[in-house]
C-alpha cells in the first residue's frame, strides 16, 4: 500500500466498483466469439457493438441506484443530465469494452474499466478481463489487488531486457520507438488495459499509450500508484486527461520518458 497525502478511498465504494464491473463485464461473454455479434463504425472509425452498449447501460444503472448524485462519463452513451457535473462530489468514468477490436476478433485480452475520481483525484480503478476472468483493482490508500490478493509491480531496474507493452506500434513517434528498442526493451503489443494489468501485477515493466482517450486510462493512475508504480502522460505530467499515458514499475519511468523527449 502506498502513502497518500489525500484522503483514502472508502472501502465499501471500492468493493461496490469491483462487483459492478464484474457483473457488467460478464455480459460481454454473451456475445464473445458469437455469430450474433454485430459491429458498427462510430464517427471516429472505431467499432461499437451491442455488448458495449449493454455493459455501459448496466453500469450506469448500478451507479445510479447506489450513487444517484454522482456524475457518470462513458464512452458510448451521452449523459443527458448536464446539471450533475456541477454538483457531483464524485465522477465515474466507464469504458465498457476497452479493446473492442480485439473483442470483435474473438481475442480475450479486452477489458471492462471503471474509475472513480473525487476532489482529491483518482480514487478507485478497476480492470476486469472477462475473457480471462481476471481482475485488477485498487483504491487510494487501500492497496492494489489481483483476483483478491495484493499485487505489486516488478523490480526491473532498466529498459534493457524489460517487457514494454503497447496497444500498437503505428501510434508511436518513430524516434521514440527507436530509442526504446535501442535501450534493449522487449516491446510487445499486449495492449489496451491488459498491458496496465500486466504492469500492476509485475508481469511487465511498462505500458505505453502514445495516443488514448480519457476513459481508456482513467482507472490506471490509482492502480499504478497503489501497486508501487508510476503513471503519467508521455510528457511526464501525472495526468490521465491529456491524450497519452505511461504506466510503469516506477524504476524505468524516467528512462522511458527520455525516449519521448
Amino acid at each position: 500500500m502506498t502513502e497518500q497525502a489525500s484522503t483514502a478511498a472508502d472501502q465499501s465504494v471500492m468493493d461496490f466498483a469491483v462487483e459492478a464491473v464484474k457483473e457488467a463485464g460478464r455480459l460481454t461473454l454473451d456475445w464473445f466469439q458469437s455469430s450474433t455479434l454485430e459491429a458498427k463504425s462510430k464517427a471516429d472509425g472505431s467499432p461499437v457493438t451491442q455488448a458495449d452498449i449493454a455493459v455501459e447501460t448496466l453500469l450506469r444503472q448500478r451507479l445510479g441506484e447506489r450513487f444517484p448524485g454522482d456524475e457518470v462519463i462513458g464512452e458510448e452513451i451521452d449523459d443527458e443530465d448536464g446539471e450533475k457535473a456541477d454538483n457531483a462530489a464524485r465522477t465515474w468514468v466507464i469504458d465498457p469494452i476497452d479493446g473492442t477490436k480485439a473483442f470483435v476478433q474473438g481475442v480475450p485480452l479486452y477489458a471492462t474499466l471503471l474509475a472513480m475520481v473525487d476532489h482529491d483525484g483518482p480514487a478507485v480503478g478497476v480492470i476486469y478481463l472477462p475473457g480471462l476472468d481476471e481482475c485488477v483493482w485498487a483504491g487510494r490508500g487501500l492497496g492494489a489487488f489481483w483476483n483478491g490478493s495484493p499485487c505489486r509491480v516488478s523490480d526491473t531496474a532498466t529498459l534493457d531486457g524489460a517487457y514494454v507493452c503497447t496497444s500498437g506500434l503505428s501510434y508511436w513517434p518513430e524516434t521514440a520507438l527507436s530509442k526504446v528498442r535501442e535501450a534493449g526493451a522487449r516491446v510487445r503489443t499486449w495492449g489496451d488495459a491488459y498491458g496496465y494489468a500486466l504492469v500492476a501485477t509485475g508481469r511487465a515493466a511498462a505500458m505505453i499509450d502514445p495516443q488514448c482517450a480519457n476513459w481508456d486510462v482513467a482507472a490506471m493512475p490509482v492502480i499504478m500508484a497503489e501497486a508501487g508504480g508510476r503513471f503519467s502522460n508521455t510528457s511526464g505530467k501525472p495526468d490521465w486527461e491529456n491524450g497519452s499515458a505511461l504506466g510503469t514499475n516506477s524504476a524505468v519511468h524516467d528512462e522511458l520518458l527520455s525516449c519521448f523527449s
